[in-house]
């Protein structure tokens, strides 16, 4: 198993990935230490290669991972619907590579490296 244990339980762990990856998928840019954003990054490039199959498995499997949060308060979307409407649409022809982690420096408190990871 090739992945980082981030400090935590497996399922403090799972959770904290799906919130990181909800959010990033609301917002579209995070704030975050780098080894977590080099976490979370292969679940939202996942996510959004189902969002691109966008059949009715690949919603059930993409809102078995994504939390239920409203995306946009005017028209009341979620977070699932926003990944297969507004996202998904944006990457048809790009073949992976949906995101970009810029580093920004040591966060004051304990010098963790802080980065900021986005969708290209």
């Amino acid at each position: 198993m090739a992945y980082r244990k981030l400090g935590r339980t497996s399922a403090q762990r799972k959770a904290m990935l799906r919130d990181l990856t909800t959010d990033l998928l609301i917002n579209e840019r995070i704030q975050t230490t780098e080894t977590r954003a080099k976490e979370i990054r292969v679940t939202v490039e996942k996510m959004i290669t189902l969002g691109k199959r966008g059949d009715l498995h690949a919603r059930r499997q993409a809102a078995s991972y994504v939390r239920n949060e409203v995306a946009n308060v005017e028209s009341g979307e979620s977070a699932l619907q926003k990944l297969f409407t507004d996202i998904a649409p944006r990457y048809q022809e790009r073949q992976g590579g949906y995101t970009r982690i810029m580093k920004l420096g040591p966060r004051r408190g304990d010098a963790a490296p802080m980065v900021i990871i986005e969708l290209v």
